[in-house]
C-alpha cells in the first residue's frame, strides 16, 4: 500500500512538473496544438469524416481590439479581478446545479477555458471542473492576464476545424483579426459556448446584449 501511495504521489508531481514546464513555454511561445484539436481529430477519424484544422496564431497586438474587449464580456466580466476562479459564479452554478439535481454550464473562466482546451477535452464531468480549478491558479501565477488572454483567443474552437481568432475572422467573415468590426467581434463571442453549431450572422440578440457589456465595461 504505501508503494501504490509513492507512485502516485510520483506521479502526481511529475505531471504537475510537466505541466509548470509547459506554461514557461507558453509564457513566450505559442501552443504547437491542443489537446481538443486531437481530439476533434480522432473523432473525425472514429467516425470516418475528414478533417482540416485551420490555426494560426496572432499577437493579441495585431487584432481587432473588439474582439478581446467583447470575448471578456461575454464570457468572463470579472477577468482582471479574479485569480483564475470566479468564486461568485462558481457558487451561483453550484446552486443551480443542486437544484436540477445535474451539473450546469457556466462558472468556468477564461482561464479555466484555456486549461481545458490546452489540456483537457470538452467532455462536460465534475472531475474536469475539479482538475480545471489548480490548473488554473497555477496558471495565473506563470502567466499574465494579457497573456491568458492572447493564448485563449488563439487556441479556443470557433466551428469544424477552426481554431483561433485569426481562423474564425478568415471563416465566417472573410477577413483577418485585425480588420474585425464591433459588431462582429460580438458575434463572433457569441458562438464561443456552442462553437459548432452557432454562427456568427444568427447571434442577433445575444451580440446585442454583449456589445451592452462592453459599453458598461468601459468598451
Amino acid at each position: 500500500m504505501k508503494k501504490v501511495l509513492l507512485a502516485l504521489v510520483g506521479s502526481v508531481l511529475l505531471l504537475l512538473g510537466i505541466y509548470v514546464l509547459s506554461l514557461f513555454y507558453l509564457a513566450y511561445l505559442p501552443p504547437l496544438g491542443t489537446v481538443v484539436q486531437l481530439q476533434r481529430y480522432l473523432e473525425a477519424r472514429s467516425e470516418d469524416r475528414s478533417y482540416v484544422r485551420e490555426y494560426r496564431y496572432t499577437p493579441l497586438a495585431q487584432a481587432s481590439r473588439h474582439l478581446p474587449h467583447a470575448v471578456v464580456a461575454a464570457e468572463d466580466t470579472r477577468f482582471f479581478d479574479h485569480a483564475g476562479i470566479d468564486w461568485v459564479e462558481l457558487q451561483g452554478v453550484i446552486e443551480a446545479s443542486f437544484e436540477r439535481g445535474r451539473l450546469g454550464r457556466g462558472g468556468s473562466t477564461i482561464t479555466q477555458q484555456l486549461v481545458k482546451n490546452l489540456y483537457l477535452t470538452t467532455h462536460r464531468s465534475a472531475l474536469r471542473k475539479v482538475v480545471e480549478m489548480p490548473m488554473a491558479l497555477i496558471a495565473e501565477v506563470i502567466l499574465s492576464k494579457e497573456r491568458i488572454l492572447e493564448l485563449y483567443l488563439n487556441v479556443i474552437e470557433w466551428g469544424p476545424g477552426i481554431f483561433g481568432m485569426e481562423a474564425a475572422a478568415r471563416y465566417h467573415y472573410g477577413k483577418p483579426a485585425s480588420a474585425l468590426t464591433r459588431d462582429e467581434a460580438a458575434r463572433l463571442a457569441a458562438c464561443i459556448p456552442l462553437p459548432l453549431e452557432r454562427k456568427p450572422q444568427t447571434m442577433n440578440r445575444y451580440s446585442q446584449l454583449i456589445r451592452g457589456r462592453m459599453r458598461v465595461m468601459g468598451w
